[in-house]
């Protein structure tokens, strides 16, 4: 059975935990990694968790800003999920992408921690990222490459098909939204087989659209949501851009 004691979260938003509403927490979003991190506080007394990630980074800001830090926190336990704003991107060279992930998957394995990777959601049904699914199944296949190079934990999301339920995703349909997030925990956890009684959260039906309706939701989300994300990747702003991490150093579960 695994023994944790300090766990240190590195990526973008997708660990950071947008579209986890918690008006109390830093940012004001909880997240997957906190909810593990509740769990893993509940077995040790002692134990202390950091959140370094930040949303719409890229894979290779991530490794220049988080990696450094999270070895000098000497942690047992390292999540890195990383990439998939890169895969989103017009162009990418995705064998020179992994290449660098590997060899931070590296540093962090050399460091002593178990390190749990992801491989991204499959967005076949997504009205937009979905004509990029061949590209995330490339991306993925590499992932699990470096997974088994290095003897990393793997959580695998492609394989999740719970998540083709839009009721597991935020309002944006980028994000997971808290049911999302507690089953990734409850994924994560079971991954690196920790005891834990975890349930996934109930999920509240939504109203039934007529095609009319359907099309308007769908005018209203390219508006508000869709069409900001493309203005910030066009002008390279990013959303994280004024935000810092939520836990920059270990310390108890807030």
């Amino acid at each position: 059975m695994p023994d944790f004691h300090r766990f240190v979260a590195l990526g973008d938003s997708f660990t950071e935990g947008v579209g986890d509403l918690d008006p109390a927490r830093p940012n004001g979003v909880r997240g997957w990694a906190d909810r593990v991190a509740a769990v893993l506080a509940g077995r040790h007394s002692s134990f202390e968790y950091a959140n370094l990630a930040i949303r719409g980074r890229k894979l290779r800001p991530i490794l220049a800003e988080q990696i450094e830090p999270a070895l000098a926190m000497q942690p047992d336990l390292v999540t890195l999920y990383a990439g998939a704003n890169d895969v989103l991107r017009p162009r990418i060279d995705i064998d020179a992408l992994v290449d660098a992930y590997d060899d931070a998957v590296g540093r962090l394995v050399g460091g002593g921690a178990t390190v749990a990777l992801f491989t991204a959601y499959d967005p076949g049904s997504h009205p937009i990222f979905g004509a990029l699914r061949g590209r995330f199944a490339t991306y993925n296949e590499l992932v699990r490459e470096v997974a088994d190079r290095h003897g990393a934990t793997l959580v695998d999301f492609w394989r999740l098909r719970e998540y083709r339920d839009d009721r597991m995703w935020d309002v944006d349909r980028m994000h997971m939204a808290s049911p999302g997030h507690q089953r990734m925990a409850i994924a994560v956890l079971d991954t690196l087989e920790v005891p834990h009684d975890l349930t996934p959260l109930p999920l509240v039906d939504r109203p039934v659209l007529s095609a009319r309706e359907r099309r308007q939701a769908h005018l209203a989300w390219t508006r508000e949501h869709a069409g900001p994300w493309v203005k910030r990747r066009l002008t390279g702003v990013s959303s994280g851009d004024s935000l810092s991490p939520r836990w920059p150093t270990p310390g108890p579960v807030g």
